[in-house]
């Protein structure tokens, strides 16, 4: 156990793959606690670093890790960080060629990869069951643990399967980390994982004391969104609701000179890159983005996060909002609300959380439109058209959406995201058969060639490859190489799995009858009344007038907090009001002495000393908002000159 494992080691294990000099707080002992063969739990903020908790441990033990995630892009992007930085890493989800999953399988058992990431449904595979049996399995890492709950506010019914694996390797320790979970979510994990006696707990305060949180009232979104970044300046993120005011709000903020580019899922996946990379390199510059946006976000410096719409729960905005200022400088969340946003959220949950008949009778329209007969169907995979399927059968688009995703989180079916699929290709017969057939077969030794140069490791793995680039090398076009790739993998020299042009619809059970979708209505019930709750407290939470919102934050998530942030709108509107300039508020203060002679920031908070320069600027700052000043340059002035 870690007793063997030194400070030293630790430490230069850290330096070596993550370029870190030392251990975030709490990242240490949780890492030891697993290397001690405890069970634990670890509570970290969204940016807390809670990924290196249970990959440094891997490193440093023979076996393997297996992660449990719930997401596709979030399993992509920790295993692209992964071998970015040299360690063998592996995802399996549904939608890969299943030769491809066979070879991961493989070098999972003979002790190939450090971490393997699978998603909860993986779990009841018989196939992975047999494999996973045979796997010298150190630990059982579930990321997003709060998934487990059906407290939690995005509950996964595969994820209550997770335990039963443990009886295969019952030493291994499993470690739970999440970043958003109320007490009663935490007490639920870990009676769902059956965390063994003896097992540990660590909890990291979720306070940001640079982070201030802010909520305005407004009619004018987008007039006042354009004064706050122009006031604020510097990166950020702005949150919407759909897909569309991504475009439109990007498109408004290009207009009004600030740099802007929209993100969400339907973008093709090369220009998402390309607008991610470009805004991660940038100090300046907004990210207009749905809740796709987020996962494996590594910037710093986002100087705001804001909200145009009211997220569905206190969780997901905390953990939106908590990509501001991950560099322990000075950050702004802002949440825009209106009475309207309040009705459409409450109401909204009619959509979200169909009734169980409507989720049975989508079902069925899905099996009915592909002509898949009961007990057919495994593993099939099908172009998908959501607006034809409601048009064929007068369903309602959003209601039809979510009954898809609640038989994607009952593992019946699966939607990857069809953008996320890149060509793969592996060579599943040896070099010196290969060597052999080329020699018999000119026309696809070009090809062949040209692969076995361009990328390395295809022999062992399934590889991302791109026919435009082999047919550039080869000079030839694309069509021909897709072509000979697909008479090649008919022929059984290569497996090739082309990317996909349109979203897929993958069945991951035999049809079943409906009298056989088994959907308890005292637990769907409970769900609803739960999504319900979070609703209701997210609406208490942009109403709320009076206590600070860091502290009602805090609060929610079982951290008592007795003290109040000091930089919130609430905290600020208190000050404001207790507070004395010779008689006078401090904003009036300010407005007179700028009245008198107009002053840069450093000027006016000489002229408070007995106050903190943080109120002075935050005080400012909101009567910037207000326009009762306004700045020229650094020099604020009254709003009347």
């Amino acid at each position: 156990m870690h007793q063997c494992v030194s400070d030293w080691m630790l430490e230069e294990t850290l330096k070596k793959y993550w370029g870190h000099e030392s251990f975030r707080p709490m990242q240490k002992a949780i890492i030891e606690s697993l290397l001690d063969g405890h069970d634990t739990m670890a509570l970290l903020p969204t940016g807390g670093g809670k990924s290196i908790c249970y990959q440094l441990p891997a490193l440093l033990r023979d076996g393997i890790t297996v992660v449990v995630s719930p997401l596709i892009a979030l399993m992509k992007d920790q295993v692209a960080q992964l071998r970015s930085r040299h360690i063998n890493a592996a995802a399996i989800y549904t939608g890969m060629h299943p030769r491809e999953t066979e070879v991961i399988l493989n070098n999972s058992v003979y002790g190939r990869l450090k971490l393997l990431y699978v998603s909860p449904e993986r779990l009841q595979n018989r196939t992975f069951i047999e494999h996973f049996r045979q796997m010298p399995l150190d630990f059982l890492a579930v990321d997003e643990a709060h998934c487990i709950s059906q407290w939690g506010y995005d509950f996964r019914p595969p994820y209550l399967k997770i335990a039963d694996v443990r009886q295969y390797h019952p030493d291994a320790p499993v470690i739970a980390l999440t970043a958003t979970a109320t007490p009663e979510v935490v007490q639920d994990i870990g009676h769902q994982l059956h965390f063994r006696p003896g097992n540990k707990r660590f909890q990291s305060s979720f306070a940001r004391e640079n982070l201030s949180y802010c909520v305005r009232h407004t009619d004018d979104k987008q007039g006042l969104l354009l004064h706050i970044i122009k006031s604020v300046g510097g990166s950020g993120i702005v949150y919407v609701r759909n897909r569309r005011r991504t475009l439109e709000l990007a498109r408004l903020l290009n207009d009004n000179g600030i740099a802007a580019a929209a993100y969400h899922a339907g973008i093709p996946l090369k220009e998402r890159d390309k607008q991610q990379k470009a805004w991660t390199a940038s100090h300046h510059g907004v990210m207009v983005a749905t809740n796709a946006f987020g996962m494996g976000i590594d910037k710093p410096d986002v100087r705001f996060v804001i909200h145009t719409d009211l997220p569905e729960s206190p969780e997901a905005y905390f953990q939106e909002a908590g990509r501001a200022g991950r560099d322990n400088k000075k950050a702004y969340a802002v949440l825009l609300d209106s009475e309207s946003d309040h009705e459409r959220l409450i109401k909204g949950l009619d959509d979200d959380y169909p009734e169980i008949n409507f989720i049975k009778n989508t079902y069925r329209a899905i099996c009915n439109y592909y002509q898949i007969p009961v007990g057919a169907g495994l593993d099939s995979r099908f172009d998908f058209d959501l607006e034809k399927i409601c048009n064929t059968y007068n369903l309602n688009y959003r209601k039809f959406f979510s009954s898809l995703r609640f038989l994607e989180h009952e593992g019946l079916i699966a939607l990857p995201d069809h953008n996320e699929l890149q060509s793969r290709l592996f060579i599943p017969i040896g070099k010196e058969q290969l060597y052999q057939f080329q020699m018999s077969n000119h026309k696809a030794a070009d090809i062949l060639t040209t692969i076995l140069r361009l990328y390395g490791g295809i022999f062992t793995d399934f590889t991302p490859i791109s026919e435009l680039q082999i047919a550039k090398r080869c000079g030839t076009d694309e069509t021909h190489v897709c072509n000979a790739l697909l008479e090649l993998d008919r022929i059984e020299i290569v497996c090739y799995q082309p990317k996909s042009l349109k979203p897929q619809l993958v069945f991951c059970t035999p049809r079943l009858d409906i009298k056989d979708i088994l959907i308890s209505d005292h637990n769907y019930r409970q769900l609803r009344e739960a999504e319900h709750r979070r609703r209701k407290a997210i609406i208490d939470y942009a109403t709320n007038d009076s206590q600070c919102r860091s502290q009602w934050l805090l609060n929610y998530f079982g951290e008592k907090s007795g003290t109040s942030c000091g930089l919130c709108d609430i905290c600020i509107e208190s000050r404001k009001k207790s507070d004395q300039y010779s008689g006078e508020k401090i904003d009036d203060a300010i407005a007179r002495l700028v009245d008198q002679s107009p002053l840069d920031i450093k000027q006016l908070s000489n002229r408070f000393p007995h106050y903190k320069r943080e109120l002075v600027i935050e005080t400012v700052r909101v009567m910037l908002d207000k326009e009762e000043l306004k700045m020229d340059d650094g020099i604020i002035k009254p709003c009347h000159r």
